[in-house]
């Protein structure tokens, strides 16, 4: 796997009314501040590297640089788990929700990373305009101006979050909404079966821990030591 160190730093988090159509959810933008840089994968995992640690292929559009899906989050738990064990460490874990949409704008405000121009998603995502409804290999398109890949189609990516109807009372310092007894967890990103709204940098959506879905795969986050 291939890591971008994420450096530290803050941004306003969620949806801006002022220049994209917001959902409830999205709400209110709200200031978070990463104090410790950290590792996001340069990519989402890849079925080669999924078949490396656990041996299997569970994803219904075959290729091996495609990326990994039909995951549930518990599925992806198991995977990190195998992988700091494989390691000898504890490095590997999901991102947070905050950490991802802070990786995934990289510095913009914009309703995408590349702009407002919903126009232009073809050239970084694939979503259903251009997808041809599967998978593609990772890294084709345009990386975000941090150098990640796919960040707003291809499948989306399971994080840490307990899943919150909205970010009142959210954390601002970059932290998981977390606990054992999460009814739905958070997934972000656009997907291959995306409308291009579906993709902005502020969306969010929630899946069962243990729903599996073709559109849904993972990206792996690393501490820096």
């Amino acid at each position: 796997m291939e890591f971008v160190l994420i450096p530290s730093g803050s941004f306003l988090m969620g949806c801006n009314p002022s220049n994209e159509k917001c959902n409830d959810n999205e709400m209110p933008q709200h200031r978070v501040s990463i104090s410790q840089p950290f590792y996001l994968g340069k990519y989402e995992v890849t079925q080669a590297q999924w078949v490396a640690v656990m041996g299997n292929n569970p994803s219904r559009m075959k290729g091996r640089d495609n990326p990994v899906e039909t995951l549930s989050w518990k599925d992806a738990q198991v995977f990190i788990q195998k992988l700091n064990q494989k390691e000898g460490h504890n490095r590997y874990r999901l991102p947070t929700e905050a950490e991802w949409e802070y990786a995934a704008r990289a510095g913009t405000s914009s309703a995408y990373s590349f702009g407002d121009d919903a126009n232009a998603l073809s050239g970084y995502a694939w979503y259903w305009g251009n997808s041809g409804k599967t998978t593609h290999p990772v890294g084709q398109k345009q990386p975000n101006p941090w150098g990640l890949y796919d960040v707003h189609g291809n499948i989306r990516e399971w994080v840490q979050d307990c899943w919150s109807d909205n970010y009142q009372g959210a954390p601002t310092d970059g932290s998981a909404v977390d606990g054992n007894d999460c009814k739905w967890r958070v997934l972000r990103g656009g997907s291959l079966f995306s409308d291009p709204s579906f993709a902005r940098s502020a969306y969010r959506d929630a899946g069962f821990p243990s729903l599996r879905n073709n559109g849904y795969g993972l990206r792996i986050a690393a501490r820096t030591q």
